[in-house]
Parts: C-alpha cells; sequence; structure tokens
C-alpha cells in the first residue's frame, strides 16, 4: 500500500550471533556436557532428547515451519498484512522467521520490548499499548531521530494519554512524529476508548498534536469472548465493525494525514478479523488514506493441544489446511506414591497452566488434575501401572504465551513422535 512499504529488515548478524553465546547452567535442563559451548559447536554433535534433563520444554522444527507457511499463506490470500505479536515467544530468531516469510511488522507489548527488538535490528514495530513511561518515550523520540528507516506505531485510547505524550515529548527534541493509533475498545473489555465519539476526540487531539501523527485505529477483539458460542462470536463481529466505523469516519473527516492502518486479531478470531474488516477499508485510497488491515496474530506460530487447538478457526474441524501444536512438555516420574497417582517433575515454574492444565500423552485415561511449583499430580484410574518412576511423559499444553517465558533457552527437535527426538536447535528467548 501507498506509504506503508518500508522494506522491514531484522538485524540478521545479531540474530545470528546468538548461536555463539555459551551454554551454561543457567539454561535450564540442558546436559552439563554442553555447558561452555556454543549453540552451534552443541548441535554439530547431533545431540537428541535423551541427553537432556527434565522438566524440559520443546518446539517441533517442522511444526513451526509447517505453521509459518501456513499463516502467511492465509494472509496473503486475505488481503491482510501479518505483524505477529512477538511477546508470544520474545525470541527474535523465530521473529526472524516470521519476517523472512513476509510479516509486515513485529508486535510488541512494552517499551522494553520494543527495545529487545530494536537491539537485533527489527525495522518496523507495532507497541499494542499506550506509551506514557518518561523514560522510554524520550528513549524513542532519539531512536526515531537517529534511524530515519525506523518505522514505529503505538496506541492511545484517552485524552490524557494524547496529553502525557505531548508533555514528555515537549522536552525530548528530535522532528519525527511519533505515529498513533486510537484504541477502541469494548464494554467489559481491557483498555481502549469506550465510545466511538470518544475515540473520535481522541483522533483529534493526536490530529492537532505537532509531535504525533494520526496512523489509524485498532484494538483487541479476544478480550470480549472466550468461546465460539453465537454470543461469542456476535459481540466480536459488532466490535470489529465498530473499530471500522471509526475508521470510516476519520477517514471521511479528513483527518489522516497519510496512508493508515486498521489493526486487530489475536489468534482466536482472526476469520472475523478478515470477514469484517478486511472487506470494509479502502485499500488503494481511492475514497481518502490508503488503508491497511494489519492483524497482530501471534499465538499461530506454536499452536498448542488446548485453547487454541479448540478456538482457532484454523483447526482441522474449520480449514482444509490447519495449524499444529509445535511445542510439548517432558517430565519424568519421580515419585508413585499411592495407587493411581503419579507424581512429575514439572510444574508451574516449567508449564503453562492459565489457560488449561498439561495433557499427557502416549498414556491411556491418564490426567494431569493439579499442579504445584515444581510438580504435576498424574493421576490414573484404579492402579495403573503405566509411568515407572524414572519415565518420561510427554504432554501436551495449552498457551504458548505463558510456556516461553519459563525457559531462556529452548530446545528444538525434529520429530516428537520418535522414539528419542534429535535437538536440531536451540532457541534464545528474553524475558
Amino acid at each position: 500500500m501507498a506509504g506503508l512499504e518500508v522494506h522491514v529488515l531484522i538485524d540478521s548478524n545479531a540474530v545470528k550471533a546468538l548461536r555463539t553465546r555459551a551454554i551454561g547452567p543457567e539454561h535450564k535442563s540442558v546436559p552439563p556436557h554442553s555447558w561452555g559451548s556454543s549453540i552451534d559447536d552443541f548441535i554439530a554433535t547431533r545431540p537428541t532428547l535423551s541427553q537432556f534433563q527434565t522438566p524440559l520444554l520443546t518446539l517441533d522444527s517442522n511444526g513451526i515451519d509447517h505453521n509459518i507457511a501456513v499463516m502467511a499463506e492465509w494472509a496473503e490470500e486475505s488481503g491482510v498484512k501479518l505483524a505477529p505479536h512477538g511477546k508470544t515467544t520474545m525470541a527474535p530468531a523465530l521473529w526472524k522467521r516470521q519476517l523472512d516469510a513476509g510479516s509486515w511488522a513485529i508486535t510488541l507489548a512494552t517499551i522494553w520490548q520494543v527495545q529487545i527488538a530494536r537491539s537485533f535490528g527489527v525495522e518496523r514495530i507495532m507497541l499494542a499499548n499506550a506509551l506514557v513511561d518518561p523514560v522510554g518515550l524520550p528513549w524513542l523520540a532519539r531512536e526515531l531521530e537517529e534511524h530515519p528507516e525506523f518505522d514505529f506505531y503505538c496506541w492511545a485510547d484517552g485524552l490524557d494519554t494524547v496529553r502525557t505524550m505531548n508533555e514528555i515529548l515537549q522536552g525530548s527534541g528530535g522532528t519525527r512524529q511519533v505515529k498513533v493509533v486510537v484504541e477502541l475498545g469494548g464494554d467489559h473489555g481491557r483498555t481502549g476508548a469506550r465510545t466511538i465519539e470518544e475515540a473520535r476526540s481522541i483522533a483529534d487531539a493526536i490530529a492537532r498534536s505537532p509531535r504525533l501523527h494520526l496512523a489509524g485505529v485498532g484494538g483487541y477483539e479476544g478480550a470480549l469472548s472466550h468461546d465460539r458460542s453465537e454470543s461469542g462470536l456476535t459481540a466480536v463481529r459488532g466490535y470489529l465493525d465498530s473499530v471500522a466505523r471509526l475508521h470510516r469516519e476519520l477517514n471521511e473527516a479528513g483527518l489522516y494525514p497519510g496512508a493508515a492502518v486498521v489493526t486487530a486479531g489475536g489468534s482466536a478470531y482472526q476469520d472475523l478479523v478478515v470477514e469484517r474488516l478486511a472487506s470494509s477499508v479502502d485499500h488503494e485510497g481511492e475514497r481518502g488514506a490508503p488503508t491497511s488491515v494489519v492483524l497482530r496474530s501471534g499465538a499461530y506460530i506454536i499452536h498448542d493441544d488446548g485453547f487454541y487447538a479448540q478456538i482457532s478457526p484454523m483447526i482441522p474441524s474449520r480449514t482444509d489446511n490447519p495449524l499444529t501444536s509445535a511445542m510439548h512438555g517432558w517430565a519424568r516420574v519421580v515419585s508413585r506414591p499411592e495407587p493411581g497417582l503419579a507424581l512429575l517433575d514439572a510444574g508451574k515454574r516449567d508449564l503453562p497452566f492459565d489457560e488449561g492444565l498439561p495433557s499427557p500423552q502416549l498414556i491411556d485415561d491418564a490426567e494431569v488434575t493439579a499442579l504445584n511449583d515444581q510438580h504435576a499430580f498424574l493421576r490414573f484410574p484404579g492402579s495403573d501401572t503405566a509411568a515407572p518412576v524414572g519415565s518420561v511423559v510427554r504432554l501436551g499444553l495449552s498457551h504458548p504465551c505463558t510456556a516461553f517465558d519459563k525457559w531462556r533457552l529452548i530446545p528444538v527437535i525434529d520429530d516428537a513422535d520418535s522414539d528419542d527426538p534429535r535437538v536440531v536447535d536451540l532457541v534464545h528467548t528474553f524475558f
């Protein structure tokens, strides 16, 4: 789209340099014989999963490649741009794979995350949040001034946000305006102006500011529903229609000084974002500002065996080209204290649990019923003798957004279904 095409890059050398960092005991569950080695040197030894300690989180190489390709193709066919939410993984090596596959930008949630992304050379970033930090905003102003190629967007959902930004920027120097998206919320949602009228006044204030640039409208529909019931889908559609209406009113009023974005979309209702937004905006600018719909889905790169496996539009029952789960947990049985119960060595400090407990795989009729800090309660019917002490249980996981933050270095395996998967990579995270 005219006015929006800045060639997005991530510094390949900075990402590659991660592979030269030494592995050490600070990296949970890696084998002690790897300490002191670089990732490249360790991977050259063709390690297998059985060499690692437990508990463990792994990623599936083929699953990640598949999910990136599926989403890139879907976005292109749907006429939307992808700005995947980088907070899901906080892994620059995975961001690079997404950008290399055609993603338009990386979305982030805090100014510190933006600073991490800039340290790896990400050139277009959407901060899906307000930026009123008196330390972070002057840093941003300097970064924009010193790097003309850097394309940045943040959000505002109140007049007080706009006023605070103006006050901080007034003494920060620089001449580049900060691009701001007006955030529209919904009743019982999260942030966001609660009415279109309020959002219009915020847009007017941004348009009048010499330090700010009105760049579009957006929001987050996932806070309005957590299922695919008819009432849930109706709520999401109604909200997205309001986002489209707000953009249309701002466009008709001539408030956009250049190209605009309309942005929405987590990883649960991206089909509805396309349905309600992609066909309702003026992509070419024939009636005002040329506009792009930007989808911020983050979880798709990993998907899961829990929450998203049920709610996503990109599962086998809803599409012919579905996403696949690309993460697993691995935990060892450390105790069989009573019939029908095994205790595993993985808990809340190791595996996600906020959108569903881990689910045992390859064991019939077993269930994880609770997690402690470092233990999982695996229960069997009767006095099942499966999973003896010392054996390893593979676990399906729910919600990648709360999986990565527990690991500084995550092994990537070639095939989770093999008897002893080969570890083909290690991915650094920054949380």
